[in-house]
């Protein structure tokens, strides 16, 4: 792996990670990921692993950061790592604290994901859309619109490949 020049960002072979976007912290990032620029991927809490093949657009704001009851100030017992698993798509603009997603999510633009949740396989989460509950969304699952609506699609998404990166 290649190594950026900030705290111990990790850099597979094959990722693009634009120099415009913000990385900082104990992060690894997976092959064929893209990171666009503009995109902050934030380290408060503890490392962050970004797996294969995953999408970061613009404004995208990943962040391990502290849950609530904690602050930088008060000692955490150990540095909780967040896993971004493959083929993941976080779309313009979106927020997510997930500490664990699956593979094949869609976080769609200006939705709000929070620490409590975990995104399983195949979810995806609409357009400002806010979770900040303690749940396991089940796999497949599409939630949308300002209720919150849920309906479980009907076979597994398709992994998105990126032809142009090799």
């Amino acid at each position: 792996m290649a190594e950026k020049s900030q705290k111990s960002v990790k850099i597979a072979p094959g990722a693009l990670v634009c120099v415009e976007s913000e990385i900082g912290g104990h992060i690894t990032v997976g092959p064929r990921t893209v990171i666009h620029r503009k995109a902050r991927i934030i380290v408060e809490a503890g490392p962050i692993v970004v797996g294969e093949g995953n999408l970061m657009e613009e404004q995208a704001l990943i962040i391990n950061a502290h849950s609530d009851n904690t602050t930088p100030d008060t000692e955490d017992p150990e540095p909780k790592t967040m896993i971004v698993g493959t083929n993941n798509v976080f779309e313009v603009g979106c927020y997510s604290q997930a500490m664990k997603m699956g593979d094949n999510n869609v976080i769609e633009s200006k939705a709000y994901v929070g620490r409590n949740v975990i995104l399983t396989s195949g979810c995806i989460i609409g357009a400002c859309c806010s979770l900040n509950t303690f749940e396991v969304i089940p796999e497949n699952t599409v939630i949308y619109g300002v209720d919150r609506l849920c309906q479980v699609q009907t076979g597994q998404p398709q992994p998105r490949h990126y032809s142009w990166i090799s």
